[in-house]
Order: structure tokens, then sequence, then C-alpha cells
């Protein structure tokens, strides 16, 4: 691949990683994907102008292409839909992974092809290998502390193939070096965090515009009464901010363990290792999607429950149609349906799949 272009996001990292391609003689262009309107959302402090501007000037530094990929209806068709729907189901959705699989490997990855170029490059920290029958392996990124393929878990072969990750050799301060050496005109900007479109609104605030409240009871697992909630879609097992109960006389707080779509009750227990349903080691997961190789044997690998965590050890089991049942060897707490679960063999990022 030599024909590239390099989805500038406003941040420091992707404009590394042109820098990075132009210096190894890629022939590069940028593109800002636009995703949202402020406009749709008023009360959301969507970044979108000032990433932009960003984005724009690392283009200008660099001496490259630069246009705008508007893609605000197929974002809305393929990642707000899916975080509402998710929501109104009782599941707890991942956007930023249904992002990358239909938005940046996939609508955008399409146009680029389309467009003339040979592949797109991001400023994702993950790296890729090549095997000697030619498929493509995701390995972690370098820097262990910014590995980001997790958020990766759910493309396919056909993706990655066509995807270039510059920065995935490198650790996070290097990459702010560079940028400060070759002034970059984003160099000090700081890193992003929470859903991209939303900004500093929280989740619960933005879906007040897409789902109505529904109040209902909270309960503790024996089914005793404990106060009244605004609506299941405003809660995700693990959660202990905001439930609206307080703790005990022992200074004992109580978490989400459970949501009850049918009794539209809110399932709380104290946070302790022995609460039932807090902690578990079994689980199914659904909608599997492998990098490479379907897994179609019983084996042992390695997961990642949720991103930032430490992988886990654990036993897959097969069960057909794209689902599989995992065993933990260790018990792991707030597990929520919908969620990802990352599959490793070591380092090497194997697929993932939604917990049921």
């Amino acid at each position: 691949m030599k024909k590239i272009l390099v989805a500038l996001s406003g941040g420091v990292d992707s404009a590394v990683a042109a820098w990075l391609l132009k210096e190894q003689g890629y022939d590069i262009s940028g593109a800002y994907i636009r995703t949202w309107m402020n406009e749709e959302m008023p009360l959301a402090d969507c970044p979108a102008q000032q990433d932009i501007e960003d984005s724009r000037a690392v283009a200008a530094h660099l001496g490259i292409d630069y246009e705008i990929v508007n893609l605000v209806n197929e974002y809305r068709e393929h990642v707000v839909n899916y975080l509402v729907d998710g929501y109104q189901r009782g599941i707890t959705p991942n956007p930023d992974i249904m992002c990358n699989r239909e938005m940046k490997f996939g609508i955008f990855q399409d146009y680029a092809l389309k467009a003339g170029f040979e592949g797109i490059a991001t400023g994702h920290y993950v790296r890729k290998f090549t095997n000697d029958d030619g498929s493509q392996d995701l390995l972690e990124g370098l820097d262990k502390n910014k590995d980001q393929t997790y958020f990766l878990a759910l493309l396919r072969q056909e993706q990655i193939r066509h995807a270039l990750f510059p920065v995935g050799e490198l650790e996070k301060p290097r990459v702010r070096e560079l940028a400060m050496e070759n002034k970059l005109p984003n160099a000090t900007k700081k890193d992003s965090q929470g859903i991209c479109f939303l900004g500093d609104m929280n989740i619960s605030r933005f879906l007040e515009h897409y789902i109505d409240d529904k109040p209902g009871n909270i309960v503790n697992p024996e089914g005793k009464v404990l106060g009244r909630h605004r609506g299941l879609h405003r809660y995700t097992t693990g959660q202990r901010r905001g439930i609206g109960v307080p703790s005990n006389t022992d200074n004992e707080f109580y978490v989400v363990t459970g949501l009850d779509m049918e009794r539209n009750e809110l399932i709380v227990a104290f946070d302790k290792p022995d609460s039932p349903g807090l902690f578990t080691t079994e689980v199914e997961v659904y909608g599997l999607s492998f990098v490479n190789q379907t897994i179609t044997k019983p084996c042992r690998l390695l997961a990642k429950p949720r991103y930032r965590d430490p992988s886990q050890a654990i036993h897959y089991t097969p069960l057909g149609d794209n689902r599989a049942k995992v065993s933990f060897d260790q018990p792991q707490r707030a597990l929520s349906p919908g969620q990802i679960l990352a599959l490793y063999d070591g380092d090497k990022l194997l697929g993932g799949g939604f917990y049921k």
C-alpha cells in the first residue's frame, strides 16, 4: 500500500501517524470524519469544530490534501441508534467499538478505496503482523498502557487488510516528542475522553432526548423494595453512583447487579464479593467475530472483560451460531449484557463477542 487516506481526528496520535507515513514515503492525504452535528443535540458539548480546525492545521503543516467526509447520517444509523436501542433493551452498548467496525473501518474505508486509495491509517495503538500465508493479525500496541486492540475486537480480516497503524510501535511519550520536535500544531493537545460525540455531556442526559422515563421499584436480591428508580435506561450493571439508595449503618454501599426489564425493577446488592449477582465465573457470548481464524474447538485463551482490564485466563467452548461459553479462572465483577469480551492468544487479538 502506498496511497493512504489518514483519518485525522484532530488529536496528536493521528497527526503523528500521518507524519510517520509521510516520512516513510507514503503518498498520503488527510480526512476528518464528520459524525455529529451540534444542531441535532444542542446540549452536547461536541468538540467537532475545534477538531476540524486542528486536523486541517495538521494537514496544512504536512503539506497534504485534506477533506471532510460527512458521515453524519451513517453514524446516526449505525452508532447512535445502536446506542439508544441498547439502553432501551436494558443492555450496555459500546459505541466506540461499533464506530470502529461500522464507520472507520467500514463505511470510511470503503469510501477511501472507491476514491482510489489503497488503504487507510488511524492513530490507534495497535500493531499489525503479516503471516506467511498472507493473512494478517492484530497485536497489542507496544505501549501497554495505551493499547487499543480491545476497541478493534470486532474487526474482520478484510477490514484490517487495508489498514495501517503507524503509532502502534511507539510509546505515548515518544509520540508526544515527535509531535513537538516536528512542530505539529496540536502537539500539546490533551487526549479526548468519553464517547466522541457527547463531549462533556453524560450519557444519562443524552438519553433523556430519546427514551422516556419509566419509573419503577429498586429491589434487593430477595425482592425487598428499597426505593424508586427513574428509568432502567439510566443504569448499568456495576454502577454505584446515582442509584438513589443510601448506604446502611455499616457504611456498605449498594451496587447495581441487574435490570429486570419485564418487571421494570432495578436490582441492587451491597458491594461485597459474596453479593448475589455481582460476581460471575461463567458467561455466554454471542455475535462472535474473528480477526483471522474462527475458533472451532474448546481451548484455553486469554480475554479482556473490559477496556483497561488485565487479561484473564479463560476456558473457551464454542456453542455454534457465533456463540460460545466462557469460563473465567477468576470471578469477574459486574459483567454487563451487551458489552464486549475481547479474546486473545498472548498479545494477539483473536476477536470478540457480546455478553448475553
